[in-house]
């Protein structure tokens, strides 16, 4: 039986407004287990970077607080912890990989310095030591040449170079999590592709679990065991990776899949967007969130929020269309609700939910 690395039940984080404390993220729950990847994945705004903020206690130097719920980290709770308390867990137990690695790295010390101050922190090694660790961690994410690399200041290495700096001194301490912010957000789609096998590669050689936050959902698909949909600062929809994209159940995530170019129709249709924008944290809507954008929108989605159903051992939906008075919008057969979300060319047919 696979053995829980990470457990959050209902984070709840906030930051300060001019009149009250507005949550980005709301009664948020999922867990990893040792050896898997879990893809947290949305658009912009949806509150997939706080969640790991949150994890790594990082949100309280962003403005931010944790409200209330649970991050157990094998088993210890990491929510209550003092910021120094977390100095030994974040960086060698818990590492992350930040969105921007040239933002991420100190422009005045060298790249080698860099991984070095980590390995020295954690490990209680000497400064030659730390710096022939830094090395072969340069080797280690394929940087050519790392003697000369080390010594190196970020403005001298490419993007694609800096990326695996950073992910370098994610892995300096052999972390049991590592989370990925974003991790090919600013490289060409080449290094992208790089990275991503890097991370694949990484993860079985050490070992470690991954947290992978995107809102590709090509890269999800390549990453993936695991996959939690974030919306307006909720989870929408979770499940395992192959079921999740057979059968899309939440409009939100069978919009997200419908928008990649080549994965519906002939080529040279136009491409499927999902109608409106997600909604700022401090004027969401009552009722489901994704009601005002939903093509499958029911009376009682603009009043009562859902919560989740559970469509199968190990996949749930927080959507309206599964409880077992749906009409609108789909056609009931049986013990069946069949709902044309269109994601290639098929309805998508899923056992009616038990609520959760």
């Amino acid at each position: 039986m696979a053995q829980k690395l990470l457990e959050i039940e209902n984070l709840t984080a906030a930051f300060r407004s001019q009149k009250d404390w507005v949550k980005a993220t709301d009664n948020v729950s999922f867990s990893l287990d040792t050896g898997q990847t879990l893809c947290i994945v949305g658009e912009s705004g949806s509150g997939k970077s706080v969640t790991s903020l949150s994890i790594m206690r990082l949100i309280d130097y962003a403005g931010g607080v944790i409200m209330e719920g649970s991050i157990r980290f094998k088993g210890e709770e990491l929510a209550s912890k003092e910021q120094q308390e977390m100095i030994g867990i974040r960086g060698n137990k818990i590492a992350m990989i930040f969105q921007d690695p040239m933002s991420a790295l100190n422009p005045v010390f060298t790249v080698g310095d860099q991984i070095a101050e980590s390995v020295q922190l954690h490990q209680n090694k000497s400064r030659e030591e730390a710096w022939k660790a830094a090395v072969e961690m340069l080797r280690l994410v394929g940087i050519p040449s790392p003697e000369i690399r080390a010594g190196q200041y970020p403005h001298e290495l490419s993007g694609g170079m800096c990326q695996r700096v950073v992910i370098a001194i994610a892995l300096a301490c052999s972390p049991e999590l590592l989370i990925a912010d974003e991790p090919t957000t600013a490289l060409d789609v080449t290094v992208q592709a790089q990275i991503l096998d890097l991370l694949l590669r990484l993860k079985e050689e050490m070992g470690m679990s991954i947290l992978l936050i995107t809102h590709d959902m090509g890269v999800a698909a390549e990453m993936a065991d695991r996959i939690a949909v974030m919306y307006a600062g909720a989870i929408v929809e979770e499940g395992l990776a192959s079921e999740l994209f057979r059968s899309p159940s939440h409009p939100y995530t069978a919009g997200l899949l419908r928008s990649i170019p080549g994965l519906e129709g002939d080529r040279g249709e136009e491409l499927y967007t999902i109608q409106g924008t997600i909604p700022p944290i401090s004027q969401l809507p009552s009722g489901c969130r994704f009601h005002p954008r939903c093509p499958y929108v029911m009376d009682r989605c603009r009043n009562q929020d859902p919560g989740f159903f559970r469509l199968g051992d190990d996949h749930k939906a927080a959507c309206w269309l599964y409880d077992e008075s749906v009409s609108a919008g789909s056609a009931q057969t049986g013990n069946k609700v069949t709902v044309k979300f269109g994601v290639r060319d098929k309805q998508n047919a899923v056992k009616r939910g038990e609520r959760i």
